[in-house]
């Protein structure tokens, strides 16, 4: 950091502001998004972060670096959305007439991540106590994992597993103790640990490659022709289906099919847009209308793969986050 550039800040200079924090805006991005699990609510944070330290630069003292500054108020930022947040999984909750899940997990609220917003973002790890790689730390099923821990339970395990901050330095950020942060780290350690999939999994293709190409490739012929069995061929025997925030889960190809061949996705109307979530590969759906040429946005699809076949297949039925991944209004 240019004292010089931090002296001009402080004296006003929107540009020399914006010099000190815009390589941090898409990091920040991420971090609220890790939190809060929406990527408008981490949108809307980061401009609120910006904003509240534009306001508070006569107050930092420069014992941090400005961004460990950034990232303190990010972080309670977020907090506190999560705390005001009027806005409650159980009322989105849409779906009925479905087959018996495997299980009925806890609602969350949960965005998929478009993958464009992930450049510059740094690809190492960011402190030296980091447990888990970039790609992992974005991954849908590491999030999820994340939405079910109590708010500052998530927030030290992302500063300190994820970003590799030392206690002390996050003890500062939530205005705590470092022994309530280690308690705190503990504790989410076990109760996310256990959520995550099992060690000694096939790992994923490489991102791009010819066999991920491949598989992708299957699945959307499938789905643009209603082939249910053509994609559950493709599916893991212990695969799961998961439609956040509703609380049906479906595991196994079996039961996954059954639960398809009662939707929309089984008559081969489907048009697909492929896309990218979450380091995943992705599509946006639309649905032709009987009446007109025009193909409205229906839903996003993500794939988590394995090997050569797919383990994890969500479903988001809100549309709304489309925008986010520059994805057409309609489809004509």
């Amino acid at each position: 950091m240019s004292e010089q550039t931090l002296a001009r800040a402080r004296a006003g200079d929107e540009d020399a502001f914006r010099e000190l924090t815009e390589p941090y805006r898409r990091e920040l991005q991420l971090h609220a998004y890790r939190i809060v699990g929406s990527a408008q609510d981490a949108e809307d944070l980061v401009q609120e972060t910006l904003l509240a330290a534009w306001r508070g630069l006569e107050q930092f003292e420069g014992r941090a670096s400005v961004r460990a500054w950034l990232y303190r108020i990010a972080t309670n930022r977020s907090l506190d959305t999560l705390r005001a947040s009027r806005r409650r999984p159980e009322d989105l909750l849409r779906m009925t007439e479905v087959p018996e899940p495997a299980r009925r997990a806890e609602p969350i609220w949960l965005e998929p991540y478009a993958d464009a917003l992930l450049e510059g973002v740094p690809d190492d790890a960011p402190g030296p106590e980091a447990r888990y790689e970039t790609r992992e730390a974005i991954a849908l099923a590491f999030i999820v994992g994340l939405q079910h821990l109590p708010p500052q339970q998530r927030a030290v395990l992302v500063l300190r597993d994820v970003l590799g901050y030392r206690a002390g330095e996050v003890a500062e950020m939530l205005d705590t103790s470092e022994a309530s942060v280690n308690s705190l780290l503990r504790r989410a350690r076990a109760a996310f640990e256990s959520r995550l999939p099992a060690a000694g999994r096939e790992r994923a293709p490489l991102p791009n490659s010819k066999l991920e190409r491949d598989i992708v490739g299957h699945f959307a012929d499938a789905v643009e022709n209603g082939d249910v069995d053509g994609m559950v061929a493709l599916l893991t025997d212990d695969a799961w289906l998961t439609m956040p925030p509703e609380p049906h889960e479906y595991q196994g190809p079996a039961a996954i099919g059954a639960f398809l061949r009662g939707r929309e996705v089984a008559r081969g109307a489907m048009r697909l847009v492929p896309t990218r979530a979450n380091g995943q590969p992705a599509f946006a759906c639309y649905l032709p209308s009987a009446q007109t040429e025009i193909a409205r946005p229906y839903a996003l699809f993500v794939l988590t793969l394995e090997g050569d076949s797919i383990s994890a297949f969500t479903w988001f039925a809100d549309s709304g986050a489309f925008p986010h991944f520059g994805l057409p209004r309609v489809l004509r």
